[in-house]
């Protein structure tokens, strides 16, 4: 850390680094807008009975930071329990604890994410689709400033409201899979074990491979080998179609990170031809997952087989909700505002309010809608001088947890509803690598694999994501240190994934999962021990990647 820079909690009790969405550098936009995790998460904890009042999001120095705030004297955290039994009476009496004790058991008996799931493919996910389509549908060159600035109110706007749907979303597509993952764990089975049960349930993570595989059929089939896609697009009409509808609902969605920096799908066509001209051919086979399930249900004691039998069904109800959510709710409308920025951004260059575009994406929300219309915010040299500091932040390391240790009451003293509630709270913040991972000593480059076999190529470091697309060719193994969901209309390219973060129910799992792509998870020296270019042996049996030749050397022992 530069000596300048002090990390401070930013509030009390103890706060974890999450690495998994940001890696740091945050825009003023997106630390407002992930403002939606906090009020998503109070209403629907208090909806589904969780005994704990949100899941609080802070910012130091651009870095994102979380802490599960209580329900119970959340600003008062003490390193001391009281005796357990008179925190369990605490439990009992508490007002609302007793409350969300009976919400907690309603929950767990009528399963309310089942109703939600099968609202998202009747309405919600057609409402955010055609939302989305309406404000990509502005032409952003040919309205006047006065227009432009009320149409980045809007998809500002919406923004803010489709994130906060997104964590409102993930209460109940998550929840369902801690669960599981908590029930597991009182069984004896681990979490790799148990998503490998959950393979083929998200078909929508296929969805762009199985786009991308009919626009390379209809390429083939013209006989030509397109250099650009207005080559492609003259391939035939069918392939122009294929193309036209594909970047219709992909082209505005962030590809490389979930901020506003990061380049959409449209703007990279190098990519988009490349992944059309080698999208995989064949569907992936996701037999084992049923065999991995009898498996698993026959080490369940046969008294529970019932139980895991109903968990497992409703994980895997949830599964494509849980990928499906987010390009709809984030990539696409972020997606949406960074492209109408810039259009601001490029204004503002034009006639000297600027130094560049991308320096539009210093502007804190209040004042997007006055610097669009030219009649007020900051001054081009103090947007330059934000962008300057964010990105001189950001190359910092910062301390994976602030704040003193928060003591943590024992499931016992629950409430047995609050009890698979807070399990599954914590299942899921552990295996979506939210969680530090304490001081247990790893192997910097051992995690999660996901595939069952090993794979050999060339590493593409991912430090700057889009440089890494650049240069990537068909069959490198992609290193970077996490993926959003909108990855999977790029990893047809990769011949393997590694991660530095994330868990076994992050987005690279189950997309590797979902693309049949060997992949090791949550390698935490990934990006520091492998260097670009090196040939390396992703090996998801072992969980563990092998640096077999460094670039220009003879083989690395092993």
């Amino acid at each position: 850390m530069g000596n300048d820079v002090v990390f401070a909690p930013p509030g009390p009790g103890r706060w974890e680094l999450d690495r998994s969405h940001f890696p740091g550098g945050v825009t003023p936009i997106s630390q407002r807008l992930m403002q939606g995790c906090v009020v998503a998460n109070r209403e629907a904890m208090a909806m589904l009975g969780v005994p704990a009042e949100t899941i609080d999001v802070r910012f130091v120095h651009g870095f994102m930071y979380t802490r599960l705030r209580p329900l119970i004297r959340p600003d008062k955290p003490s390193a001391s329990l009281p005796p357990l039994p008179l925190l369990r009476l605490a439990t009992r009496v508490h007002p609302e604890m007793r409350r969300r004790a009976r919400a907690a058991a309603a929950s767990l008996r009528d399963r309310p994410w089942r109703a939600v799931v099968a609202d998202w493919h009747a309405t919600t996910r057609p409402r955010l689709e055609a939302r989305n389509l309406a404000l990509q549908s502005v032409d952003l060159e040919r309205v006047d400033d006065d227009a432009l600035a009320d149409h980045l109110a809007a998809v500002l706007a919406w923004c803010v409201e489709s994130v906060e749907l997104h964590f409102h979303l993930h209460a109940f597509d998550l929840g369902p899979l801690g669960i599981l993952l908590h029930d597991g764990a009182r069984w004896g089975l681990g979490a790799g074990e148990l998503v490998v049960a959950l393979g083929g349930a998200s078909p929508s993570t296929a969805g762009p491979a199985r786009a991308l595989a009919a626009l390379r059929a209809e390429v083939e089939a013209s006989g030509r080998v397109p250099a650009s896609l207005a080559e492609v697009r003259a391939c035939s009409p069918e392939a122009a179609r294929l193309l036209d509808d594909y970047l219709d609902r992909r082209g505005a969605m962030l590809i490389t990170r979930y901020d506003l920096d990061g380049q959409t799908l449209g703007e990279r066509p190098g990519t988009v031809l490349a992944s059309i001209l080698h999208a995989p051919r064949a569907a992936v086979d996701h037999g084992p997952a049923d065999a991995a399930a009898a498996s698993l249900r026959a080490r369940v004691p046969a008294a529970e087989q019932a139980l895991f039998d109903a968990r497992l069904a409703d994980a895997r109800a949830v599964m494509d909700l849980r990928d499906d959510n987010g390009p709809y709710t984030v990539e696409w409308p972020v997606g949406l505002l960074r492209l109408t920025l810039l259009a601001a951004g490029r204004r503002a260059v034009a006639v000297g309010r600027l130094e560049a575009p991308e320096h539009a994406f210093e502007l804190a929300p209040a004042e997007v809608v006055p610097f669009a219309r030219g009649a007020g915010g900051p001054a081009g040299a103090v947007l330059a001088a934000r962008a300057a500091e964010r990105h001189r932040l950001a190359a910092l390391t910062p301390p994976v947890a602030l704040g003193p240790e928060e003591a943590s009451p024992p499931l016992s003293v629950l409430a047995p509803p609050h009890q698979v509630f807070v399990g599954a709270v914590q299942a899921i913040l552990q295996h979506l690598g939210m969680a530090s991972r304490g001081d247990a000593v790893v192997d910097g480059l051992c995690g999660t694999g996901v595939g069952d076999s090993a794979y050999v190529g060339r590493a593409r470091l991912a430090r700057n994501p889009e440089a890494a697309l650049d240069a990537m060719e068909p069959g490198d193994v992609l290193v970077v240190r996490f993926t959003t969901p909108a990855y999977n209309t790029v990893l047809s390219l990769a011949g393997a994934v590694v991660t530095a973060d994330g868990g076994p129910l992050c987005h690279a799992a189950v997309m590797a999962r979902e693309l049949g792509i060997p992949a090791v998870i949550g390698a935490p020296d990934a990006l520091d021990a492998i260097a670009e270019g090196a040939t390396v042996e992703v090996d998801p049996v072992a969980g563990r990647v092998r640096v077999l030749r460094l670039p220009g050397s003879p083989d690395v022992p092993t």
